[in-house]
C-alpha cells in the first residue's frame, strides 16, 4: 500500500539510494549489513519509483562529521536541485549522526518537498510532526554514538589496567594473546640488546648511533604490514627503543592523547605524549624484558639529562672543558655558560651572561677555565684515587670477559645472509629452466643473496685486519692506576670520559668571585651529600700563557755569553717552547729578553771577557775541555750549566782562584789528561766554541 504522504509528483522524480558503513573493517566483514541495505531498492520500487541512483561513496566513512562524506554531499546538492523525490536508508542513522549534517538535509527536504524513507516509515519534513520526530531521532542517534564510543573505551581502558590490552607489539616482541613476548629471531634479539649496551657505555644516544653508522651496523624495523625489515639507524630509531618501557619488562598503556582541532584544510588531528604520571597504565615486571626494569630507568635518566636545561648537565661533549654543565652562579643560580679563545680555540672560559643575553641584565661574573678545571681535576683524583687498583684489575677482567660486540653482529648477518642465499637458491632449483621469464628473476634474486654474503664476508675480514687484540701486562696496568694522573692528562684520553667520570662523583658546582680577596670561590656538591670550598686566586689576562719561569732563568744566563738567535737555537735543542706553544726565533728572544729587562750579549771591547763559554775557559786555563768540564761537573770549580743540551759558563774570576790552579797543575802532572794545546799551534779545523758564535756544550 502506497503512503499517502508520497505524491505523483514525488514519483516523476527519482529516488537516491544512500548505502553507508562506518569502517573499512564492517564493509569487508559485515556483509549482511550491506546486502540489506543495498535491498532497500525492492522497497522504494515497491512504493512506486522506477527511476533509483545508489549512493555508495561513503563506504568505510564514518558519520559523526569528522570526516569528508563526498556522497552525502552529492546526494544534498542533488536535493537542492529539486530533481529527487525521495531519499532513502535503511536508518535514517545511515545519513548522519551529528546535528548540522542531519539539520541541513532536513531542512533541504522541507523546501523542495522531499520525502525520507527507512525501512519503517516515510517521513515528510513539511509535516510538523514528521520534522519533530525526525528531529528526535537524529538527536538520539548522536548521542548513540557517543553511547556506543564511551562504553567501548570504558571497556578499553578497564582492560588496559589489568595489562591484558595488547594492541601492536613493537620490533624485538611479538603477540601472543594478551600478552608480549620476545622475538624468537636471535639476531633481532642480540640488535637491541646491543643498543641498550652501547648507549650505557658512551653515554649518550647520539655517541651509540654513530657508533653503528662507524662499523655499518644494520637495526631492526617494524613496516606497515608488521615484517620485520632491517635498515640502516637513525637517531629516531634508538631513542624510541630506549624510551619505550616495554624493552624493561614494562606494559605501559596510555602514552599519548589525540588533540584534534581545525584548520583551513578541515579536521587536523594531532597526537601529543603524555607526562608519564597520567599515563593510563605502567606495571613494570609484566613480561620478559631485553634489560631489567632498573636499568632501563637508569639508561631513559641518562639519556634525559643530556638535554642541556636548567636541571640537567647535558650530554659530555668534545670539548676539554671539563665543568661544561656543571657550574652554577652563585648570584644569580643561573648556569655558565662556555666558550673557548686564544689561537688554537682550546683555552675554555666560563662566564654567566643567561640573563644579560635573554633579558638585558648585567653580566654577573666571568673567569678562566684551566685554573678551575686543574683545581677539580686535583680533588678529583685525589678522591678517586685510592681505588684506582682494584678498579684497574675489575677493567683488565672485563674487558677479557667482553666479547667482541661489532665481531658478533656481523657473523649474526652473515647467517642471515647465507640463509637468504640458501632460500633464494632452493626457489630457483625448483623453478623449470625453461620458463626463463621466471628462472632469470629467480636467478637475479640468488646472485643478489650471494653478493650480500659476500659484502658481509668482505666486512669480517676487514674488522679482524683493524682490530688486533693488545696483550696487556698487569703489572703495567698496576703501574698506571698509581700514577692515575699520567692516565688522565694523556693526549690518548678521551674528553667525554673525564667529564662522565667528573658527573659521577660531582653533583654541581656553584662558582662566585671575591673582589676583595681577587680570588674565584668555588663550592664543590659531591654525589654523596659532602660539600668542599675552594679558593682560587683569580688569574689576569694572558698569565696562563706566559713564558716558564725556568725558560726566562735560562735565557738570563745565556744571554752572558750568546746573543739571541744562539739563544734561539739552543732553547729549541732542548725542546723548550713559548707560552703559546711555539717554537722559538730570534725575534721572541729578543722580545723576552725586553719584556724581563734582560741584558743583551755584547762583545767586550777590550776582549776580556767577564763569561767565557767552556772551549774559551779551557783555552784560558790551558787545559783541555773535558777535564774542565769534568771538573766542572764534579763542583770543583763554579760554572752554570742553564740546560741539559747547552753550554757550561763560567766566570773569569771563578777561573783564577786557587780550585782552578789546582785543577791546572793536576791536569798537568796527569799524562792521561793532557793539558791541550799551545795557544800559538794553528789548527787545521775552524772552531765551533768562538766567543763571537757557537758554545761548546
Amino acid at each position: 500500500m502506497i503512503s499517502d504522504k508520497i505524491r505523483p509528483h514525488h514519483l516523476e522524480r527519482k529516488a537516491l539510494l544512500y548505502v553507508r558503513q562506518s569502517s573499512a573493517h564492517q564493509v569487508l566483514h559485515n556483509r549482511e549489513s550491506s546486502a540489506l541495505q543495498y535491498a532497500m531498492r525492492d522497497r522504494l520500487t515497491a512504493l512506486g519509483w522506477s527511476e533509483i541512483e545508489v549512493i555508495d561513496d561513503d563506504l568505510g566513512r564514518s558519520a559523526a562529521g569528522g570526516v569528508l562524506r563526498a556522497g552525502f554531499e552529492r546526494m544534498v546538492a542533488q536535493v537542492c536541485l529539486g530533481k529527487v523525490g525521495a531519499v532513502a536508508a535503511r536508518e535514517v542513522s545511515r545519513f548522519a549522526r551529528n546535528s548540522r549534517d542531519w539539520q541541513q538535509l532536513i531542512e533541504m527536504c522541507r523546501v523542495v518537498d522531499t520525502v525520507l524513507i527507512d525501512q519503517e516509515t516515510i517521513y515528510a519534513p513539511r509535516h510538523g510532526n514528521d520534522r519533530l520526530l525526525l528531529g528526535l531521532k537524529g538527536s538520539l542517534n548522536e548521542y548513540e554514538l557517543d553511547l556506543l564510543r564511551q562504553r567501548s573505551l570504558s571497556a578499553r581502558y578497564e582492560k588496559a589496567r589489568r595489562g591484558e590490552l595488547v594492541v601492536s607489539a613493537p620490533v624485538g616482541f611479538v603477540k601472543a594473546g594478551d600478552r608480549y613476548e620476545k622475538d624468537p629471531d636471535r639476531r633481532v634479539q642480540e640488535a637491541i640488546g646491543l643498543v641498550f649496551d652501547k648507549v650505557l657505555e658512551l653515554g649518550s644516544a647520539r655517541q651509540a648511533l654513530l657508533w653503528f653508522h662507524e662499523h655499518d651496523l644494520d637495526l631492526p624495523v617494524k613496516g606497515k604490514d608488521g615484517e620485520t625489515a632491517w635498515r640502516r639507524p637513525n637517531y629516531a630509531t634508538i631513542h624510541r627503543i630506549i624510551e619505550n618501557p616495554i624493552y624493561g619488562g614494562a606494559y605501559a598503556y596510555g602514552k599519548t592523547a589525540v588533540a584534534a582541532g581545525y584548520d583551513g584544510t578541515g579536521v587536523s588531528v594531532k597526537i601529543r605524549r603524555k607526562a608519564r604520571s597520567d599515563w593510563l597504565a605502567l606495571m613494570p615486571n609484566a613480561h620478559e624484558g631485553y634489560v631489567s626494569w632498573e636499568k632501563a630507568e637508569t639508561i631513559r635518566k641518562m639519556v634525559s639529562s643530556n638535554v642541556p636545561t636548567s636541571r640537567h648537565h647535558g650530554a659530555p661533549k668534545h670539548g676539554d672543558a671539563l665543568l661544561a654543565g656543571l657550574l652554577r652562579c652563585r648570584r644569580c643560580g643561573r648556569k655558565l655558560t662556555l666558550r673557548y679563545s686564544g689561537a688554537k680555540h682550546h683555552i675554555p672560559r666560563y662566564s654567566c651572561s643567561r640573563g644579560w643575553m635573554d633579558n638585558g641584565e648585567p653580566r654577573c661574573i666571568a673567569f678562566g677555565g684551566l685554573r678551575v678545571d686543574d683545581a677539580i681535576e686535583e680533588a678529583l683524583l685525589t678522591v678517586v684515587g685510592p681505588g684506582a687498583i682494584a678498579a684497574a684489575i675489575a677493567a683488565e677482567k672485563e674487558a677479557n670477559q667482553r666479547r667482541d660486540q661489532v665481531r658478533e653482529a656481523l657473523k649474526r648477518d652473515l647467517e642471515a645472509a647465507r640463509f637468504a642465499a640458501d632460500r633464494a637458491f632452493r626457489q630457483y632449483d625448483a623453478a623449470d629452466p625453461a620458463n626463463r621469464l621466471v628462472a632469470g628473476e629467480l636467478e637475479a634474486r640468488w646472485n643478489k643473496a650471494l653478493a650480500r654474503v659476500t659484502e658481509v664476508e668482505g666486512k669480517i675480514a676487514a674488522h679482524g685486519a683493524a682490530t688486533l687484540t693488545p696483550v696487556i701486562d698487569p703489572g703495567s696496568l698496576a703501574t698506571l692506576a698509581v700514577d692515575l694522573k699520567t692516565v688522565w692528562t694523556a693526549p690518548s684520553t678521551d674528553a667525554r670520559l673525564k667529564k662522565r667520570i667528573i658527573r659521577t662523583v660531582i653533583h654541581e658546582v656553584i662558582a662566585d668571585i671575591d673582589p676583595e680577596a681577587a680570588e674565584i670561590v668555588l663550592v664543590v656538591h659531591w654525589i654523596g651529600g659532602v660539600h668542599s670550598e675552594m679558593r682560587l686566586p683569580r688569574r689576569r689576562r694572558g698569565q696562563r700563557n706566559s713564558t716558564s719561569a725556568d725558560v726566562i732563568a735560562a735565557v738570563r744566563q745565556l744571554a752572558l755569553i750568546a746573543n739571541d738567535d744562539l739563544i734561539a737555537g739552543i732553547l729549541n735543542r732542548n725542546g723548550l717552547v713559548t707560552g703559546n706553544g711555539n717554537r722559538w726565533t730570534r725575534e721572541r728572544v729578543t722580545s723576552l729578553r725586553s719584556h724581563h729587562r734582560i741584558s743583551v750579549y755584547k762583545p767586550a771591547d777590550d776582549g776580556i771577557e767577564p763569561w767565557l763559554n767552556l772551549s774559551n775557559a779551557a783555552r784560558l786555563l790551558r787545559i783541555s775541555p773535558r777535564t774542565l768540564r769534568l771538573a766542572a761537573q764534579a763542583g770543583d770549580i763554579d760554572a752554570i750549566h742553564p740546560l741539559p743540551d747547552g753550554p757550561w759558563i763560567f766566570s773569569r774570576a771563578a777561573l783564577s782562584t786557587s780550585s782552578a790552579r789546582d785543577i791546572t797543575e793536576r791536569a798537568r802532572q796527569n799524562p792521561k789528561y793532557p793539558t791541550g794545546s799551545h795557544p800559538d799551534q794553528q789548527s787545521l779545523f775552524s772552531s765551533i766554541t768562538s766567543t763571537d758564535g757557537c758554545c761548546d756544550a
